[in-house]
């Protein structure tokens, strides 16, 4: 710390260090781990303390303030990667799948959270336009709270999940030409000319983002982390993987007038598409979760305390336009489209927050003078409320079905996703193995596995190696088995064993990550060492097998062989150095 803040000389002028950078990232970051630490003990969502958090190390609370600018530009850095991640697995044809539900939804919605914004403006003293703005506002749902939320509850990846993501879209779009549209609007100097010019610019500002991503992104993108994937340097590979991530989502602003959260769920996109879609989930996004977690501790720190008391009718108004009329519409518009009640609870509950797109269109209405300063405070008020209750929420989902059922209300059935570049489920008359690496060693174990029916699965970091494999049907996941993600991908969690094949990976980091996805998985381990072997054998359902042992009895059972022994001789004898390796083993493993 002391060398950051000592003042530096350039040209004879002294520069002093600014650490609100720093201190903002320590303390948010601080604060976030003890109050989420505590909330998760009390049974409530980590969420609820990052916004305590937030309101904690805030401008309106005694003792340390955070930077509130340097955390909302954290906070920005994890909307990307997190939309980046949900790229990854999200689709265009699942896009288009959910458009029929997506589309009608997300509109009807708005037009009815506007309208409840219009009607509840007038008890306030606002008029229409001050209600019709506010109710635009509260009625585009959270990015970062959405995707949490269905992560936790493992439904990203389900047809609930893609319904959300897809209405989640269009909300966006419609935020974006709200953005572009509401100062033409509110400006009386600008006629319906200007009004046409600026919508017709930015559609084709972001058919052109679209087709920019989606077309010349799907034939670039691949390569480029094709020719640094072969380079062997993860480093690098992150680097690109990150660097994607960023400049797309920031082109996107700069260059076509879009969100930089759009710009990045498009990027994702585009590499989900790709062979290298588990890796990049594994290795390339491990600070997302940090930077999300500061998107919460920004919105914490945006709360006034103070001025609560003054406006809580406007505020319990508002909190309940988000978790009931918003939901209600949600649930009337996916019922209608005839989707199961299953389906339509859970898009309505997870649409039922807001977040960092209402921030924004109320401090666009507020600097136009449309809305009152309070319209503000009562957003955010209402959204801290909201993203506090909205996990609590989604997970009485399944209780309320079961009620429901109770009195023959059935929730009807959703068919499961299959995972995008992932492998293929098994028949169910055929047991599955993972096999990690795909050396000498792992090329035989398969082709033996696969002679004797049994599914496999390689995992491999040679890219190369992958895409030949898929040619030729064997089902092949590009990434580091280490990592869960990857894991996941090749169907670890239905798996029967996972082989490490080779001595040169790290099996007990492996080891690991294969019982966090499925506990009682049965694992073989090559290991170069016999005293690493004895390690592994006393690890549960692990079978080691050292190549140092394996060579020292092939040749001695050569050597035998040689020498004319029978093979009864042979086998005695096989058994015998075998006991007494382990047991050489057992002794230096004891001494060390």
């Amino acid at each position: 710390m002391a060398c950051l803040a000592r003042p530096e000389y350039a040209g004879g002028t002294p520069v002093t260090h600014d650490l609100n950078l720093v201190f903002t990232l320590a303390g948010g970051l601080s604060a976030a781990l003890v109050l989420g630490f505590i909330t998760q003990k009390l049974r409530l969502s980590p969420l609820v303390g990052y916004l305590l958090a937030g309101i904690a190390v805030g401008p309106h609370s005694p003792g340390f303030v955070a930077d509130a600018s340097t955390a909302s530009q954290y906070a920005e850095i994890g909307i990307i990667l997190l939309m980046f991640g949900v790229g990854l697995h999200f689709h265009l044809k699942d896009l288009l799948a959910v458009q029929a539900v997506a589309l009608p939804g997300a509109i009807v919605q708005i037009a009815v959270s506007t309208l409840l914004g219009a009607a509840m403006a007038l008890p306030f003293g606002w008029n229409w336009q001050a209600g019709a703005v506010f109710g635009m506002a509260v009625s585009v749902a959270s990015t970062v709270v959405l995707t949490r939320v269905l992560t936790d509850n493992r439904a990203l990846h389900t047809p609930t999940g893609h319904v959300a993501l897809g209405w989640l879209v269009v909300e966006d779009l419609f935020t974006i030409l709200a953005l572009v549209l509401l100062p033409a609007l509110l400006d009386g100097t600008r006629g319906d000319s200007s009004l046409w010019s600026a919508l017709g610019v930015t559609t084709l500002k972001l058919a052109a983002l679209v087709a920019f991503t989606l077309v010349v992104g799907q034939k670039l993108i691949p390569w480029l982390l094709g020719f640094v994937a072969r380079t062997g340097t993860r480093d690098l590979f992150t680097l690109a993987v990150l660097a994607l991530a960023l400049g797309i989502a920031v082109g996107s602003a700069e260059f076509f007038g879009a969100s930089m959260a759009l710009g990045a769920f498009l990027a994702g996109m585009v590499v989900g598409q790709s062979d290298f879609s588990a890796r990049a989930a594994s290795e390339a996004l491990p600070l997302r979760d940090a930077f999300a977690v500061l998107f919460f501790v920004s919105v914490g720190m945006l709360l006034d305390p103070g001025a609560l008391p003054e406006i809580w009718p406007l505020i319990l108004v508002t909190t309940a336009l988000v978790l009931l009329g918003k939901p209600l519409a949600a649930l009337a518009v996916v019922l209608l489209l005839r989707r199961p009640l299953s389906q339509a609870l859970g898009v309505a509950a997870a649409l039922a927050q807001i977040g960092e797109f209402s921030f924004i269109l109320a401090a666009l209405g507020t600097s136009y003078g449309i809305l009152p300063p309070e319209a503000t405070n009562a957003v955010i008020a209402a959204s801290i409320i909201s993203i506090t209750l909205n996990p609590l929420l989604y997970r009485a989902i399944p209780g309320l079905l079961r009620r429901l059922a109770k009195y023959g209300i059935s929730a009807g059935h959703v068919a499961p996703l299959a995972e995008e570049n992932g492998a293929p489920p098994a028949p169910a008359d055929r047991q599955r193995i993972v096999v990690a690496g795909y050396g000498p060693t792992g090329r035989s174990i398969s082709r033996i596995l696969r002679d004797n029916d049994i599914d496999v699965v390689v995992v491999e970091m040679n890219i190369d190696t992958v895409r030949t494999l898929r040619k030729a049907g064997i089902p092949a996941i590009h990434g580091d088995a280490a990592q869960h993600e990857v894991l996941t991908r090749a169907g670890a969690g239905m798996a029967d064993a996972l082989v490490i094949s080779s001595s040169a990976m790290p099996a007990k980091e492996i080891l690991n990550a294969a019982r966090a996805v499925r506990p009682g998985i049965r694992i073989l381990v090559h290991t170069a060492f016999l005293r690493d072997a004895m390690k592994l054998h006393e690890e549960a359902g692990v079978a080691a097998f050292s190549g140092e042992g394996e060579v020292a009895l092939a040749m001695s059972i050569h050597l035998m062989r040689e020498f004319g022994a029978t093979e009864e001789q042979m086998e005695n004898e096989r058994r015998r150095i075998r006991a007494a390796l382990n047991s050489d083993d057992r002794k230096d493993a004891a001494g060390a």
